[in-house]
């Protein structure tokens, strides 16, 4: 029986892990984390763009672990703060900012906005440790709510109200979200091109050249 692939998910965010889990469950691949490794070097996402920086932290992670990484880069745009929190959005409120930080700083932002129009976009790039690499994209479009509302998800989600389920995505099942998310869109197009990626990554990935002892 042919193993799994192991594709290395270069985060330590555990909300994001389980939630690519999930995504990708039932497929021949074997999701591990920063976690299950020892100390990796951190990587400063100063990209311009998603893909700039989902690009640089899953060709770091290949290169490091020499396993092939998938890493995605996510944010929230909102129309009336000119595309902000943008490639910031898990730092708006500052390096060390949690969750509720970032929330808070956003309502405070959005206070007496009437234009509410915003989008979650994602950026998945899938990277063996020579540097070439595959991207997908995601996007959803929703409003920032007055108030956050749901006990789910993570980040931004409890103030992201999707008109189509009349909720917020901390108000949806997982299920649910992986429906409609950015980051499931771009998670779909993997699975349903998982037999092309997963020959891509044959082809990519380095041969580990054997040499003979001599002397021993």
């Amino acid at each position: 029986m042919k193993k799994s692939l192991v594709l290395v998910l270069a985060t330590r965010n555990n909300g994001k892990t389980e939630e690519i889990r999930a995504l990708l469950s039932g497929l021949p691949v074997e999701l591990k984390n920063l976690n299950d490794f020892g100390p990796i070097p951190d990587v400063v996402e100063d990209g311009e763009t998603f893909d700039d920086n989902a690009y640089k932290k899953a060709s770091f992670t290949a290169r490091v672990l020499g396993l092939p990484a998938i890493a995605d880069d996510s944010g929230l745009v909102v129309e009336a703060l000119n595309g902000e929190p943008g490639v910031y959005s898990a730092r708006y409120a500052g390096e060390d900012a949690d969750d509720a930080a970032n929330n808070a700083k956003l309502l405070e932002a959005m206070a007496g906005v009437t234009d509410r129009r915003a989008a979650f976009q994602c950026v998945i790039s899938i990277a063996v440790p020579t540097g070439a690499a595959l991207t997908y994209e995601g996007r959803c479009d929703g409003v920032i709510a007055e108030a956050p509302s749901g006990a789910g998800g993570f980040g931004y989600d409890p103030l992201f109200y999707c008109p189509d389920k009349g909720k917020t995505f901390a108000e949806l099942t997982m299920e649910e979200k992986g429906e409609i998310s950015h980051r499931g869109q771009a998670l779909k197009d993997v699975a349903n091109e998982l037999s092309k990626i997963l020959v891509w990554l044959e082809i990519h990935m380095p041969v580990q050249e054997r040499f003979e002892c001599k002397g021993c």
